[in-house]
């Protein structure tokens, strides 16, 4: 059992991490520092939305209009880190 949860911890790491290329992509394509025309930017930076945005608009819906800052990824990215600190704080340590 102690496996699975080491498991769910490092995917919770990695989602962590294709959030933050997320929106560190989301800010190079907005300020034209990369070009979406390019078919490999074009590739991530689809793949991306296509990872994060399942969980992302929920919580976008629910959040007030902010005038263009979106801050549902730091909403997202503070609930895994809770998730991955109980499930190795509390839950890991008990498992046989």
């Amino acid at each position: 059992m102690k496996p699975i949860i080491y498991v769910l911890i490092q995917i919770i790491t990695l989602y962590m991490y294709l959030l933050i290329a997320s929106a560190i992509l989301s800010w190079l394509i907005a300020f034209n520092v990369v070009n979406t025309r390019n078919q490999f930017v074009s590739g991530v930076a689809e793949f991306l939305y296509r990872i994060t945005e399942p969980v992302l608009g929920p919580i976008r819906r629910r959040l007030p209009n902010f005038g263009g800052l979106d801050i549902s990824p730091i909403i997202v990215f503070f609930l895994l880190m809770l998730l991955q600190m109980y499930l190795a704080d509390y839950v890991y340590p008990f498992v046989p």
